[in-house]
C-alpha cells in the first residue's frame, strides 16, 4: 500500500469532514439570518407580540416623563392641552405610526440586504403637523356649534355682538351666547362683510357667499363656525412652524440614537455577512456540504458501510452543534440589546424598547437552535446506524446504505432551508376563508359586493342602499365596496345633481328644502350618494376605518370601485393621509395580464384594490376599472329586466363586475328579498358567465343583509 496516497486519502478525508462541519453551520445561520434579520415580517410579529402600538398610546405618551415634553410643544398652539391630548388618535392615528414603523423596518430591512447603503432612520412628522392644523380648525368650528339663545333689539347691538363673539372664539374661549336677529338681505351682506373682513382676498371672496347664506337664514352659530378656522388658520400655522422648528420636519432617528451613545454597531457588524447575499452563502454552502458529505463517503474506500457512516454522521452532528454555540454566544454578547436606552428616556418609552429587543433576539435565537437541531437529529441518525452495523457484522447490500446516505444528507440540508420558515410566526393560510382559493388568482374569484356601501341606514343617509356601516358590511362578508367620492356641493350645484340622482321626488323635495334652509359649507373630500345633503360621511376617516378592518384580518382581500368626483390626486393624498399606502396593490399596468394569486398577494401584504370609474392614476395603484373590467347595465327597474348584456367596460376583460339591484326611484328594499335571494343570484350568475364567456367576480348587490347573496358568492367559490 502507498502510504502517500493512504496520506493524502486521510488529509482529503479531514479536509472534507472540516468542510462539511463548517458549511453546516454557515448553512443553519445563513439560513435562520434570511427567515428573521432581513425579514419585515420577523419585525412586524415581534412588534404585533409586544403589543407595540397599544403600548404606545396607553404607556409611553402618557408617562409623566413624556408628558412634560409634550406639554412644552402642545402650549405653542392655540388648542388647548385637553383637546389634543383627548383627540390624540386624530393627530396621532393609529395607522400613521404604523405606516412610520414600516417604513423604518423596511430601512433597516434593505440596510442589512444591501439594498441600501447606508442606515438612515427618518420619521416625517409633517402628517402629524397637518393633523394638529386640522384639529384646530375643528375646534374651532365646535366652539360655537350650539351657542345660538339671546336675541338682541337691533342690527347695531348685533353687529357689536357678532364681532365680540368671533373674537371670543379666536381667543380659543366659548362665547357666552350669541346674537339673534332677523336680518335683511342687505343686513346679512354686511355682517357677513364684517366677519370676514379679516381674512386673505382668496380665501374671503371663497367663504363670503356661505356665511351670507347662514346669516340671512338666521343661522349665526355656523357663520362663525365658517369664519373662525379661517380666522385662526395663520395662527395655527405659525404654531405650527414652529413645532418644526423645535422638533423639525423630519425626525432623523439614527443621529438621535447617535447622540445617546447608540451607534448601531452590531447592526453595522451584522450587515457585513448579510448584505454580500444570504441567497448566494445558502446555495454554495449547501453544494459544499453535499459535495463534502460524498467525498466523506467516497473517501472510505473498502472500509465496512458503518465504519464509512461514521464520519457523515459526526460532520451533520458537529456543523449543528457549532451553529447552535454561535446562537447562543451571540444571545450572550448581545445582553438581548442592540440599543441601550439612555437614562433620559421616559421609562415607558425604555421598558417597551427593551422588550421588543427581547422578544426579537428570543426569537432569532429559539429559530437559530431549532434550525440547528435539524443535521444533529441527521447526524445522530447516521452516526446511530454506522454504529449499529459495527455492532451487528451482519451487512445489508452497499446500494442501501448508499442511498440512506445520500437521503439523509439532502433531507438535512432541505430541512435546514425550510424550518426557520415553519417556526417563524405567519398568518393562518385561509384565503375569503377558504385554504383552497389562496392559489386561485384574483380574477378567478368571487366576491359579494355592497353597491354604494357608504349610504346606510346607520350613518342617517336619505334613501340608504345599505343598513350596516363599512366595517359591520366586512364582518358580514362583504369584500368589494362600492363607494362614491365628492367635495360638499353649492347649492347652485345641487339642483343639478338632484336632477341626476336616483332619488323619489319625495326625497328631492326635502333635500332642496333643507337647502333653503341653511348652508354650511363643509370642507374636505366625503362619501356621498348623488348628493351630499343627502348623507356623507367624511372620506379618510371612512379609509382609516377599512385598513384598521384590514388589518385586524391580515388573511382577507378587499377591493374598492370608487365613483370618483374628485381627482386622481385628490384621492392618492386621501389614501395617505388614511395610511393605507402599505396596503395598496399595484395591478400589472397591461390589463390583459394575469393576476396574482390571492395567496401572493396576503403574503405582500399587498391585498387592497383600488379602482375608479373615471380616474386612472396618478398612483400605479389607483387604476380606471373598465380598462381591467367590464359590466351589465345598472337601471334595471324589475327583476325580470335584469339582463347579461355588455355595458361600461365593452368584453373580454379578465374581471366582471354583475350589477345586481333593482332601482326605482332609488334602491328598492323589497324586490332585494328576491334578487339577493341565494338561488336568484346564482341563476344569473351562471346565465351571464355564459353569454360574456368569463366568470363573475363583483356581485354587487344593495341590502347585503337581506336574502342570502353572501352564500350564493361561497357556492360560486366552492365550485371553482
Amino acid at each position: 500500500m502507498d502510504p502517500v496516497g493512504v496520506a493524502s486519502r486521510r488529509l482529503s478525508r479531514i479536509a472534507a469532514l472540516v468542510l462539511a462541519v463548517l458549511a453546516t453551520a454557515v448553512l443553519t445561520t445563513a439560513a435562520t439570518a434570511r427567515s428573521t434579520v432581513v425579514s419585515p415580517g420577523f419585525y412586524r410579529s415581534v412588534l404585533d407580540e409586544q403589543k407595540v402600538y397599544d403600548r404606545l398610546y396607553n404607556q409611553v405618551l402618557v408617562d409623566p416623563k413624556t408628558a412634560a415634553v409634550t406639554r412644552g410643544l402642545l402650549a405653542r398652539l392655540p388648542v388647548p392641552e385637553a383637546q389634543v391630548t383627548s383627540n390624540l388618535k386624530l393627530v396621532l392615528p393609529p395607522e400613521t405610526v404604523r405606516d412610520l414603523t414600516q417604513q423604518q423596518i423596511n430601512a433597516v430591512v434593505g440596510y442589512l440586504g444591501g439594498k441600501r447603503d447606508s442606515l438612515d432612520l427618518t420619521v416625517d412628522l409633517r402628517p402629524v403637523l397637518a393633523n394638529l392644523n386640522d384639529l384646530a380648525q375643528i375646534y374651532f368650528g365646535d366652539l360655537v356649534a350650539s351657542v345660538q339663545d339671546r336675541p338682541e333689539p337691533d342690527f347695531e347691538r348685533f353687529s357689536t355682538d357678532l364681532s365680540t363673539a368671533l373674537g371670543a372664539v379666536v381667543a380659543g374661549h366659548v362665547p357666552g351666547g350669541l346674537p339673534a336677529l332677523p336680518l335683511t338681505g342687505a343686513q346679512a351682506e354686511q355682517a357677513a362683510g364684517t366677519l370676514v373682513s379679516g381674512l386673505p382676498v382668496a380665501e374671503r371672496d371663497a367663504l363670503r357667499p356661505a356665511v351670507e347664506a347662514a346669516l340671512r337664514d338666521g343661522d349665526v352659530a355656523t357663520a362663525l363656525a365658517t369664519v373662525a378656522p379661517a380666522v385662526v388658520s395663520d395662527r395655527t400655522r405659525t404654531a405650527a412652524a414652529q413645532l418644526r422648528a423645535t422638533v423639525g420636519g423630519t425626525w432623523n432617528l439614527t443621529d438621535t440614537l447617535a447622540a445617546s451613545g447608540n451607534d448601531l454597531a452590531p447592526l453595522h457588524r451584522a450587515r457585513t455577512y448579510t448584505a454580500v447575499g444570504l441567497g448566494l452563502a445558502e446555495a454554495l454552502a449547501s453544494a459544499l456540504l453535499l459535495v463534502a458529505l460524498v467525498v466523506l463517503w467516497v473517501g472510505g474506500g473498502s472500509a465496512p458501510p458503518g465504519r464509512r457512516l461514521l464520519p457523515l454522521g459526526w460532520s451533520l452532528a458537529a456543523g449543528g452543534v457549532l451553529a447552535a454555540l454561535i446562537a447562543l454566544l451571540f444571545r450572550l454578547v448581545s445582553g438581548g440589546r442592540v440599543i441601550d436606552p439612555p437614562g433620559s428616556w421616559p421609562p415607558s418609552l425604555a421598558r417597551l424598547v427593551d422588550d421588543v429587543q427581547r422578544t426579537a433576539l428570543d426569537r432569532l435565537t429559539t429559530t437559530a437552535l431549532t434550525t440547528a437541531l435539524v443535521p444533529v437529529l441527521a447526524g445522530a441518525l447516521l452516526t446511530g446506524v454506522g454504529w449499529a452495523l459495527q455492532v451487528r457484522p451482519h451487512v445489508p447490500a452497499l446500494p442501501r446504505i448508499r442511498w440512506l446516505a445520500l437521503a439523509t444528507g439532502g433531507a438535512a440540508v432541505a430541512g435546514v432551508l425550510l424550518v426557520p420558515y415553519a417556526v417563524t410566526p405567519a398568518a393562518s393560510r385561509t384565503c375569503e376563508g377558504s385554504a383552497q382559493l389562496c392559489d386561485r388568482s384574483y380574477d378567478e374569484v368571487a366576491y359579494l359586493t355592497s353597491h354604494n356601501a357608504m349610504s346606510t341606514t346607520v350613518d342617517r343617509f336619505i334613501g340608504p342602499l345599505q343598513d350596516p356601516g363599512i366595517s359591520a358590511q366586512l364582518d358580514d362578508g362583504v369584500r368589494a365596496l362600492q363607494i362614491d367620492t365628492y367635495r360638499w356641493e353649492l347649492p347652485d350645484e345641487i339642483t343639478q345633481r338632484l336632477a341626476e340622482s336616483d332619488f323619489t321626488p319625495e326625497q328631492r323635495k326635502f333635500i332642496a328644502a333643507a337647502v333653503d334652509r341653511f348652508n354650511p359649507p363643509r370642507e374636505g373630500l366625503w362619501l356621498c350618494h348623488s348628493v351630499c345633503r343627502a348623507g356623507a360621511i367624511a372620506l379618510v376617516p371612512a379609509l382609516r376605518e377599512i385598513g384598521d378592518w384590514m388589518r385586524a384580518h391580515p388573511t382577507e382581500v378587499v377591493t374598492l370601485i370608487v365613483q370618483d368626483a374628485i381627482s386622481g390626486e385628490d384621492t392618492q393624498q386621501a389614501f395617505a393621509q388614511a395610511g393605507l399606502t402599505d396596503l395598496v396593490h399595484t395591478p400589472d399596468p397591461d390589463p390583459a395580464k394575469p393576476w396574482p394569486s390571492l395567496g401572493d398577494m396576503i403574503d405582500s401584504g399587498r391585498r387592497l384594490v383600488v379602482f375608479a370609474e373615471r380616474a386612472d392614476g396618478p398612483a400605479p395603484w389607483y387604476r380606471n376599472f373598465y380598462d381591467y373590467g367590464m359590466e351589465t347595465p345598472f337601471a334595471f327597474r324589475t327583476p325580470d329586466a335584469m339582463s347579461c348584456v355588455p355595458h361600461r367596460g365593452g368584453t373580454d376583460k379578465r374581471l366582471f363586475l354583475l350589477n345586481h339591484f333593482v332601482t326605482i326611484d332609488g334602491g328598492s328594499r323589497l324586490d332585494a328579498g328576491k334578487v339577493n335571494a341565494r338561488q336568484y343570484v346564482l341563476d344569473r350568475v351562471h346565465r351571464c358567465e355564459r353569454e360574456r364567456g368569463r366568470p363573475v367576480n363583483f356581485v354587487a348587490v344593495d341590502y347585503t343583509t337581506i336574502g342570502d347573496a353572501g352564500s350564493a358568492v361561497d357556492e360560486l367559490n366552492s365550485q371553482r
